[in-house]
């Protein structure tokens, strides 16, 4: 717990979904918790996910990112369950399993090829995703259309009420006592004394720990702790239509139907850093394919679109690191905010209460991997 005069024992920078998994996480374990936010100006890339709680192919390139991902999502049931519990409000999580569709035989060619790179990895955990034909699918998404020639399934990947999910996780952050600054951008960290000292526009704040979950922020942030986050934001776009009688038991990788009955289409990636633009041949491309997955959606109304920055490190892998420089400086970042929400609230967090991370289960995710792979 926090020493005399100490104002907190973590300060978590960051109010998106990364950041508040990980308060919420800290206050389950008894620390008294600080959120430093931005707020409303920063660019809110919490607000613009597509809320898939996905598996499926994910870990080519870095094998243990798999068995991560996979731990998260078999948290997710007992997640949802408990942040239900504490705030009574239900996010949503369906797990039916999810698909990636092709529409011709050369896509679905490529798709086989992609799982086949990715299950021969050494070390990989290996989880059914299986290679379905037309008539498979069809029984399990019979709107399909013509064009669908099948897709992989994998049983794992689920999704979430988007909004729904941030709202909650500030409302459960806050009801286990968490201190939640918004407008508290933060300019500077300093440790002097054992104790970090974080400078922003309305004062200033102190903690015996530090946990950096401020997106593409910690560019910025991480060096003043002695930290590397190498990142490369992008832009992604998503079109939802009005509500539609439900038809989509189960999300497509680019399209998903809500608990309330809109569809979500989206998926774009585009490298800028500019959150208020929207570009009209990106929405068009991703509505168009959608039609050709599923006709019916030809007759769907746009309700809104709009365009968010992704959090994005080099190699779109997540980042999880401490500080030797400045003990008990750690940074959490990653793009899957809504699909490792549960690792980050019940593993990463526990950890961070410590005072050290598990170097067994989240070493493969250190930023001194980029270091190897420039003089590799």
């Amino acid at each position: 717990m926090a020493d005399s005069g100490s104002g907190y024992d973590v300060a978590v920078v960051g109010g998106g979904l990364v950041g508040v998994a990980t308060a919420w996480g800290l206050a389950r374990e008894g620390r008294r918790v600080v959120v430093l936010d931005e707020g409303d100006r920063a660019v809110r890339a919490s607000r613009g996910n597509f809320a898939l709680v996905w598996v499926q192919s994910k870990g080519l390139g870095l094998a243990p990112y798999a068995g991560w991902t996979i731990r998260s999502s078999n948290a997710w049931g007992g997640f949802a369950a408990t942040l239900k519990e504490e705030t009574g409000l239900d996010v949503s999580f369906q797990q039916p399993g999810g698909f990636h569709l092709a529409l011709s035989e050369r896509e679905l060619e490529a798709r086989a090829l992609v799982l086949k790179r990715l299950h021969n990895q050494p070390g990989i955990v290996d989880y059914k995703t299986e290679i379905l034909g037309r008539a498979e699918v069809a029984k399990m998404l019979p709107d399909i259309g013509p064009e669908v020639v099948g897709g992989s399934y994998c049983p794992l990947d689920g999704h979430v009420n988007s909004l729904r999910l941030f709202r909650t996780l500030h409302t459960a952050m806050q009801a286990r006592g968490v201190t939640y600054l918004p407008s508290h951008r933060v300019e500077s960290i300093d440790k002097t004394g054992g104790e970090f000292r974080l400078v922003t526009a309305k004062g200033e704040v102190r903690a015996n720990r530090v946990a950096l979950a401020a997106g593409n922020a910690n560019m910025r942030l991480a060096p003043m702790v002695g930290l590397e986050a190498p990142m490369k934001p992008e832009r992604g776009q998503i079109v939802v239509t009005e509500r539609l009688r439900p038809f989509l038991n189960h999300p497509v990788v680019t399209l998903r139907q809500t608990d309330e009955g809109t569809v979500m289409i989206g998926d774009s990636k585009e490298e800028s850093i500019d959150p208020s633009g929207l570009t009209l041949g990106v929405s068009a491309t991703e509505a168009e394919r959608a039609v050709r997955m599923f006709p019916l959606l030809g007759r769907a109304n746009v309700v809104r679109t709009w365009s968010a920055i992704r959090v994005m490190t080099h190699d779109g892998f997540p980042i999880y690191d401490e500080s030797e420089s400045h003990p008990g400086a750690f940074t959490v970042c990653c793009h899957s905010g809504v699909t490792l929400a549960a690792n980050h609230a019940l593993t990463i967090a526990p950890m961070i209460a410590r005072g050290a991370l598990d170097k067994s289960l989240v070493a493969p995710f250190s930023a001194r991997r980029f270091d190897v792979q420039e003089t590799g």
